[in-house]
C-alpha cells in the first residue's frame, strides 16, 4: 500500500478522477477514486497493491502509473509514475504416476512437474529407499522451469537381482523435489513446503507358483507313464514281434518253404513260377511275377520312373499378360506331387496354373510371396502335354533392394516322378 497527494492549483473548484494504468492496473485500486478540491487545497489518496500469488506476475520491478483526470479541464491530465517491487515466491507442484508398478527387474514412472512460483527455478529430485536394493534414474535429471512452465520427467527403477520363486517382493520408495531457488523463508511457507511423494515397486518372481504346480503335475504324469504305460506298450510290441517271426507252413506241410526232395541248389520251381526255358510249369509262356511293370501297374510299361522337377521363370511388364510352359517329353508321363510358386517381389496381379486342359488354381499375386501345394496321389500329365503358368501383371512390386521393379517376375517349380511309357 502507498499514497499520493492531489493538489488543485487552478482558480476554480475541480473534481479529479483517479485510475491506475500499466501492468499493475488489474490488481491495484485507488481510494477514493474521485476527489473534489477547492482552489489551493489538496487531498491524499491511498493506493492499494494486491498482486496475486501467480506465476503470471513475475518477480522484479513493475512500473505503476496513476492517471489524474480533471473534470473541467481534461487537457490538464497528469500521470505520475513510480515502480513496484514484486517479491519472489516459490511453489512447485509434482505428481507421480503410477504410484504402484509391477515388473521382473525394472519399472517406469512419470513425474509431472509445474513451476507455480514467479521466478525461474532448476528442479532436482532426490529418491529415498530404506535399503540400497533399488537404482534410480531421472530423465532429464535437473530440468529448468520458467514461471508457469511444466515438464514431464521419466523415472526408471531397477532392482539388483531377480526373484526366481516365491511371493512378489514390495519395494516402497519416496521422491523428494527441491529447487535451486529455495530460500530459508520459503521453507516456512505452507505453499512452498512439499511432502515427498510415496510409491512402490512390486517385483514379481520369474517363475510364478502356478507354473511350479503345472511342472509338478507334468512330472507326476511322466513318472506314471514310465511306471505303468510304457512297460505294457513294450510287452505288446514284443508279442507282436514274436508272432511275426513264427514260421508259417506251406500247403505241403513244409517248414522252410523248400521242396523236401530238393537239397541246396535244387532247381525245382515254386507254384506259378517259370521253369527252364522261360516257360511256366504247365508248359505255356507268359509274364510271371518277375515281369517289369510301369506306372499304374501296366505290365507293358517300362520301369518305375525317377524323381524329376522343372522350373518356369516368367517375366512380364506392367499391364501385360504372359504365359510360360513346360512340355512333358515324348514317350513319358509326369506324375506331379508338388508345386512351389514364388512372388518374391510382391507383385500385384493374377496367376493361373494349368496341367494340360485341367486348371489347377488361380491366385491373386498380392496375397502371397511364396505358395506351395502338395498331393498324396500324383496328378499325371501325358506325353506332349504342358504345365502352363499364365501371369497378368497389374503392378510390379518392390523387392528386398527397396527399389520398385520394372516388371513382374514369378517362378514356378513342379516336381514329381517322370516315367517312361514305352520301352
Amino acid at each position: 500500500m502507498t499514497s499520493m497527494t492531489v493538489r488543485n492549483d487552478s482558480d476554480i473548484v475541480e473534481a479529479y478522477h483517479l485510475d491506475v494504468v500499466g501492468d499493475c492496473a488489474p490488481w491495484t485500486t485507488v481510494e477514493p477514486p474521485r476527489v473534489s478540491l477547492y482552489p489551493g487545497t489538496s487531498e491524499t489518496v491511498t493506493i492499494r497493491l494486491a498482486p496475486p500469488r501467480s506465476p503470471e506476475i513475475r518477480a522484479g520491478e513493475v512500473p505503476l502509473g496513476v492517471r489524474v483526470l480533471p473534470t473541467e479541464h481534461p487537457e490538464s491530465v497528469r500521470v505520475p509514475e513510480t515502480t513496484v517491487h514484486i517479491e519472489e515466491f516459490h511453489e512447485l507442484r509434482t505428481e507421480l504416476a503410477p504410484r504402484r508398478r509391477r515388473g521382473w527387474l525394472r519399472g517406469r514412472y512419470q513425474l509431472a512437474v509445474r513451476n507455480q512460483g514467479n521466478t525461474p527455478v532448476q528442479v532436482r529430485f532426490t529418491p529415498g529407499q530404506a535399503g540400497e536394493e533399488l537404482g534410480f534414474a531421472f530423465s532429464p535429471a535437473e530440468p529448468k522451469l520458467e514461471p508457469g512452465e511444466s515438464a514431464e520427467v521419466g523415472l526408471r527403477i531397477r532392482t539388483g537381482k531377480p526373484v526366481w520363486f516365491g511371493a512378489p517382493v514390495v519395494w516402497p520408495f519416496t521422491v523428494d523435489t527441491t529447487e535451486s531457488g529455495d530460500r530459508e523463508e520459503d521453507q516456512h511457507d505452507p505453499a512452498a513446503v512439499r511432502a515427498p511423494l510415496d510409491a512402490e515397486f512390486v517385483q514379481i518372481p520369474i517363475f510364478p507358483k502356478w507354473l511350479l504346480i503345472v511342472l509338478a503335475a507334468l512330472l507326476a504324469l511322466l513318472l506314471a507313464w514310465f511306471a505303468l504305460v510304457r512297460p505294457a506298450v513294450r510287452s505288446a510290441a514284443k508279442e507282436a514281434a514274436n508272432e511275426t517271426v513264427q514260421p508259417r507252413p506251406n500247403p505241403a506241410g513244409e517248414k522252410d518253404g523248400r521242396n523236401p526232395d530238393n537239397g541246396p541248389g535244387g532247381s525245382a520251381t515254386q507254384p506259378g513260377g517259370k521253369g527252364p526255358g522261360g516257360k511256366n510249369q504247365d508248359g505255356t509262356s507268359g509274364a510271371g511275377a518277375d515281369s517289369p511293370s510301369g506306372p499304374g501297374g501296366d505290365g507293358g510299361s517300362a520301369g518305375g520312373g525317377q524323381q524329376s522337377s522343372a522350373t518356369i521363370d516368367l517375366k512380364s511388364s506392367g499391364g501385360e499378360t504372359k504365359t510360360g510352359t513346360y512340355q512333358v517329353p515324348k514317350d513319358s508321363a509326369f506324375g506331379i506331387t508338388d508345386i512351389v510358386v514364388a512372388n518374391f517381389q510382391g507383385d500385384e496381379g493374377v496367376l493361373t496354373i494349368t496341367f494340360g486342359d485341367r486348371k489347377i488354381t488361380t491366385i491373386a499375386l498380392e496375397t502371397f510371396r511364396n505358395q506351395d501345394y502338395h498331393w498324396v496321389t500324383p496328378i499325371k500329365i501325358s506325353e506332349n502335354d504342358t504345365v502352363t503358368v499364365k501371369v497378368t501383371c497389374e503392378k510390379p512390386g518392390t523387392p528386398a533392394t527397396g527399389r520398385r521393379a520394372q516388371g513382374c517376375h514369378e517362378v514356378l517349380n513342379v516336381s514329381g516322378v517322370l516315367s517312361r511309357t514305352k520301352q
